[in-house]
């Protein structure tokens, strides 16, 4: 690049402006420092991941966004999972009021092309300068430990920058984890997703009509998730054998046929209308092996995907975003500080994958649907299992002793078909 161009200074760049991205620029510029947050596409932008948990609400409240996002989202009081044998209607519905130390008895369902860009443009207001159509190509670091950020701008051309420090909120692209090579699948879940958005989905009656639903597939499981104005996102997560299966077959052909073999999902969609177009992605799962170094750290997926089973997406990123903010805010003031607060972020951060991961590693063997699909609150466990759909997966004590109790059940067969 011309060495002539004119370099920009900020004490915090952010890769990526997704919710990850807007809530760690908008608490740091909060904090007073000077941020640059780039976005490589405009938005809105349609993106998967449209149901939130209970555990995002206090995020959306310290945003202070919280009213602007019910005006555009659904609520939703639970997480519904299909009877294990796939019984048409029937469900058994976890309500998040009931959870051990319930924080919030709802979340929302929300279309994230509208909550993406609501944060995005909140944190514009809060100070930020957010730039979109602006993807950044390389990140290096000066003799004076500063980061030289190389981004080409859609408009602009070429564009540098000079940052104090760098937040990877990237999301899929795992910017440093691609750079680096950090990126690696995980070696003990593999999936794949299909998915579109529908008009026409029949909705459960009253305070569940807005309901997540959970359906157990032969290969897989899959989701229908509520959104206003009459769309529902519909999708499978299935193993990625499966989807190679298509053999050039229409996406939307394929995603009809995967979605029969669920009838409890088939029997909503006898007025269903395909309301977007079909996507894919694979690779679904993965990890970096590092997650924050001198100068950088990275947030939400830009470190790690689980399977969405439980809609952790949104909440991981948002919640590691703002515990990241701890990190920047305390290694500019106190560099000295740096690596005793990013190993801590690294403990927080792979305590609540951890606790997510247990149950997505199992979540389609026999046992588990069962135990999902025909729960007992023998000990509070199903409030102590309802508290980790809620995402309460950091500090509730009373919960994690009674998931302790549930492994347990899970290990020994006879224990979990008296269950």
């Amino acid at each position: 690049m011309d060495n002539e161009m004119q370099t920009e200074s900020c004490d915090v760049l952010v890769i990526g402006g997704g919710p990850g991205g807007s809530t760690a620029s908008t608490l740091l510029a909060r904090k007073g420092w000077r941020v640059i947050m780039l976005e490589k596409v405009s938005h809105p932008r349609f993106h998967i991941g449209e149901s939130l948990l209970p555990m995002n609400m206090p995020i959306l409240r310290d945003l202070g966004v919280f009213d602007a996002v019910a005006e555009i989202g659904v609520v939703k009081h639970g997480a519904d999972f299909a009877d294990s044998q796939d019984k048409p209607g029937e469900f058994t519905s976890y309500y998040f009021r009931t959870a051990l130390g319930c924080q919030s008895p709802h979340a929302f369902q929300v279309k994230r092309e509208e909550f993406d860009e609501l944060l995005f443009r909140h944190a514009a207001a809060n100070g930020v300068d957010a730039r979109e159509r602006v993807t950044v190509e390389d990140v290096t670091w000066n003799a004076e430990g500063r980061a030289i950020v190389e981004a080409k701008s859609d408009e602009h051309g070429p564009c540098r920058f000079e940052a104090r420090y760098v937040v990877d909120a990237s999301g899929r692209d795992t910017f440093f984890g691609a750079k680096w090579k950090l990126k690696e699948k995980n070696p003990q879940h593999q999936s794949a997703a299909i998915y579109a958005h529908f008009r026409g989905i029949d909705r459960r009656e009253g305070e569940d009509a807005g309901n997540i639903g959970i359906y157990w597939l032969p290969q897989g499981w899959g989701w229908v998730i509520p959104l206003r104005n009459g769309i529902t996102s519909v999708g499978c997560v299935c193993w990625p054998e499966y989807l190679k299966q298509r053999r050039g077959m229409p996406n939307d052909q394929f995603l009809m046929q995967t979605l029969q073999q669920a009838p409890a999902i088939w029997g909503r969609m006898e007025k269903a209308e395909m309301a977007s177009e079909v996507y894919i992605a694979g690779n679904y799962s993965y990890a970096c092996k590092q997650m924050a170094g001198k100068g950088w750290i990275m947030v939400g997926d830009a470190y790690s995907f689980l399977d969405p089973v439980f809609s952790s997406g949104v909440y991981l990123a948002m919640s590691s975003a703002r515990r990241a903010v701890a990190v920047v805010d305390g290694a500019l003031r106190k560099p000295s500080r740096e690596r005793a607060l990013q190993r801590e972020y690294a403990r927080e951060t792979r305590r609540g994958l951890k606790k997510f991961s247990w149950f997505i590693y199992r979540f389609t063997t026999p046992v588990i649907r069962e135990l999902f699909s025909r729960p007992h609150n023998t000990f509070q466990i199903q409030q102590a299992v309802t508290s980790m759909l809620a995402g309460d997966v950091y500090s509730n004590r009373p919960a994690d002793r009674r998931l302790v109790l549930f492994k347990l059940i899970c290990r020994i067969p006879g224990i979990a078909k008296a269950a």
